[in-house]
């Protein structure tokens, strides 16, 4: 039983040297697509940053660290990739956004909001207060002043939600919005977290040819989403189905709690494949935005249009006498780090090393790896799969789990206020934004600059390469 008794063996030589925050962003050089299909994300809303609403924000007096200045506050407008509007307030009062920076949708654990003891009491705002409540006469009503328009509702709902997320002081020029700030903060309650559009999870699995391989289990908030096999199971052969066994295909609306499996023929040739699920529904009021591949200020939905949202799930199976491999990453703020997890469903066994110490993963086991990584820094973590003609899995970001610690916003200029003034919202021009205190749409230079720590020591890396087995004992 010589073959029962191989291993394959790949290494995970781990080399951490954080770039710090000023170099954020600048390694993403191979394009938009590939830093979304690397990023460790199974799924969700993702989109591009617009800018700070005008009609929808106020002047906000902030005291932040014994100091107090004046800024511009209020409803952010993001542009859904795949379609629609959202609408966010800011729970990053220290951090500035990137120009036109690209969110995706994540869960308070990946996010600032995971050791927050208010996260519950800002949903609670949320749901309570503008643009979820429109009637701005009822609601002015219900704080005591004679009116609210969206400017005064918008600024009095973005304190509220700084002083919860930030633990500053904030107080709007408008004495109505001061009014609302002080009726939200002090009727807060908590709220449990909503869930998310729409995850796959685990978006990887592993097999045998001739087995179902899976589950993956389908997290929505939709009524219905569609699921899609890509084109290179359609050429294997490969069909979905639930845990019942009956197919899944375009036509078949598939619901939250769903368990998808590929079925892989029997005798087909070591491959991979995947699936896609798309849904179209509003997301969640209070689903948390951040960076892909940027340290840009965390948001926070307020309200959102009916949107498209999707994600992936992949599935990759070996003949006998190999370990079959999946690998996925997630962001664990709590923990400081990016938990890499291996799975082997093939029959022998499969080793790896992680910092000099040898991990091996059984026949039907998997193992889970935190890759250190401090907040603010950017890493890469790339993985070899046994099979050499498969491309590494890869998986790339900024760990965004803290305030950003550095200057607030730059306040406003009481004699020349830009328009709309902002506290990180994308300016209309080529110039650096308000709240620029961390981040540059310089793109060339910050790439200069992260090459030059690149040659001192690296950003953030962490590589896992394959070794082959030193012969049939091993």
């Amino acid at each position: 039983m010589i073959l029962a008794r191989k291993r394959a063996m790949s290494r995970l030589a781990a080399t951490a040297i954080a770039t710090g925050l000023f170099a954020t962003g600048a390694i993403a050089t191979a394009g938009t697509a590939a830093a979304d299909e690397q990023n460790p994300h199974n799924g969700g809303a993702t989109a591009t940053l617009g800018g700070l609403d005008p009609e929808a924000s106020g002047r906000i007096a902030v005291t932040h660290e014994g100091e107090t200045d004046t800024y511009r506050g209020g409803l952010f407008t993001l542009q859904a990739d795949d379609g629609g509007t959202l609408q966010t307030y800011c729970i990053d009062f220290t951090t500035a956004t990137s120009s036109n920076a690209r969110y995706k949708e994540v869960g308070w654990n990946e996010s600032r909001l995971h050791n927050n003891a208010n996260s519950g009491r800002i949903q609670w705002i949320l749901q309570n207060s503008y643009p979820v409540n429109d009637d701005l006469v009822a609601l002015a009503s219900q704080v005591g002043v004679e009116s609210l328009d969206d400017e005064e509702a918008a600024a009095g709902t973005q304190a509220a939600i700084w002083e919860f997320s930030d633990g500053v002081e904030a107080v709007p020029e408008s004495d109505n919005a001061a009014a609302l700030t002080d009726w939200l903060t002090e009727n807060a309650e908590e709220a449990e977290e909503p869930g998310a559009s729409l995850t796959l999870s685990p978006n990887q699995v592993s097999g045998q040819s001739g087995g179902r391989l899976g589950p993956v289990t389908v997290d929505t908030t939709a009524e219905s989403v569609t699921v899609t096999p890509d084109a290179a199971a359609v050429e294997q052969g490969v069909t979905l189905s639930d845990s019942a066994g009956n197919v899944i295909d375009e036509t078949t609306p598939v619901t939250d709690g769903t368990e998808l499996f590929f079925d892989v023929p029997e005798g087909a040739e070591d491959g991979s494949a995947s699936l896609t699920a798309t849904a179209t529904s509003q997301v969640p009021i209070g689903r948390v935005f951040t960076g892909i591949d940027v340290r840009t200020q965390t948001m926070i939905l307020a309200g959102s249009s009916e949107s498209s949202v999707s994600a992936n799930a992949g599935a990759s199976w070996a003949a006998p006498g190999a370990p079959a491999v999946a690998f996925e990453a997630e962001e664990i703020c709590a923990d400081g780090g990016v938990l890499v997890t291996a799975t082997n469903e093939g029959d022998v066994p499969f080793e790896f090393e992680l910092n000099g110490e040898t991990r091996e993963i059984a026949p039907g086991g998997s193992d889970s790896i935190l890759v250190p990584v401090e907040n603010g820094q950017e890493y890469e973590i790339t993985v070899a799969y046994p099979d050499e003609s498969r491309e590494p899995f890869s998986a790339t970001g900024v760990l965004d789990c803290a305030p950003g610690g550095g200057e607030p916003p730059t306040p406003i200029d009481e004699e020349n206020e830009p328009a709309p003034a902002t506290t990180g919202g994308a300016a209309e021009d080529d110039g650096p934004d308000l709240a620029e205190t961390g981040s540059s749409s310089n793109v060339g230079m910050i790439t200069g600059i992260a090459l030059a720590l690149l040659v001192v020591g690296g950003a953030g890396v962490f590589f896992m390469r394959r070794r082959s087995a030193a012969g049939s004992g091993n």
